[in-house]
């Protein structure tokens, strides 16, 4: 008797039907459809969390420079590109040599060169505005683009009120743009214009335009991400800058110019 229970109960054992693991299957398909957007986006968050950290310690660098300095901001000349050593890798390039990284003038501040890096900027599969050996090494240590508008190249820090307003770097694609419309983010405070005109569309930098909008992206135009920028003040402080076309951002913030009262 015993012998015919098992052999019954063996014989009514069964595993899942095929219908029940396509359920199975289907729910746990939704599961990650509904988890994998959010995860990416709070994984994007931490990215752009250790983005506005690394600015805040250039900031610190950039205020001890300023108090060796006579407050004085420098004028990093032909200091254009993304490079910081010479070719043995080893002996920091002269600071506003040709081919260099404007920060070389903060290296004495710095107890590393990937503060200058931004988690959301790795890879540039484009390319870089310059062509310089190994681009994604070379961008994980110059991701940041300098105030090099005219009137702000070696200003006095004291001649700036307030310095909250007065806008020394950010996630720019371009180490050191020169703030004019075609790839300064202000308009020239001129209502209507278009701010970044080498960035857009038919620009001769337009491959580049997503690499600067490009924490919180939330559309996949190549022209309009309604994604952000992070930048860095003269006070310390590090803001977002949501995308735009210029006329929310005063020219004022480049030049150093007083608030008008």
């Amino acid at each position: 008797m015993d012998n015919q229970e098992g052999k019954l109960i063996r014989h009514t054992k069964k595993g899942f039907t095929l219908i029940e693991l396509l359920v199975v299957i289907a729910i746990i398909a939704l599961l990650l459809a509904i988890i994998l957007p959010a995860m990416r986006k709070v994984k994007e968050k931490v990215k752009e969390t250790m983005c506005k950290s690394n600015l805040r310690n250039i900031g610190v660098a950039m205020l001890m420079y300023l108090d060796d300095h006579k407050r004085t901001l420098p004028d990093t000349k032909s200091a254009n590109q993304f490079l910081w050593f010479e070719s043995d890798g080893v002996t920091y390039r002269k600071p506003g040599s040709s081919g260099s990284y404007w920060a070389i003038y903060y290296k004495d501040y710095l107890k590393e060169t990937k503060i200058f890096g931004c988690p959301s900027l790795r890879r540039v599969p484009e390319g870089l505005i310059y062509s310089v050996p190994n681009p994604d090494e070379a961008i994980q240590h110059a991701a940041f683009g300098l105030n090099h508008h005219p009137r702000a190249r070696e200003r006095n820090a004291e001649t700036i009120h307030p310095h909250s307003e007065f806008f020394l770097c950010s996630d720019h694609a371009e180490p050191r743009p020169e703030m004019g419309l075609s790839d300064g983010f202000h308009n020239n405070d001129t209502p209507g214009a278009m701010n970044m005109t080498s960035y857009r569309q038919g620009g001769s930098r337009s491959f580049s335009y997503r690499q600067i909008w490009r924490h919180n992206i939330r559309f996949s135009d190549p022209y309009k991400t309604g994604g952000r920028v992070n930048i860095l003040w003269l006070d310390g402080h590090v803001s977002q800058l949501e995308e735009t076309t210029g006329d929310d951002v005063p020219l004022r913030w480049f030049t150093g110019d007083h608030k008008k009262q």
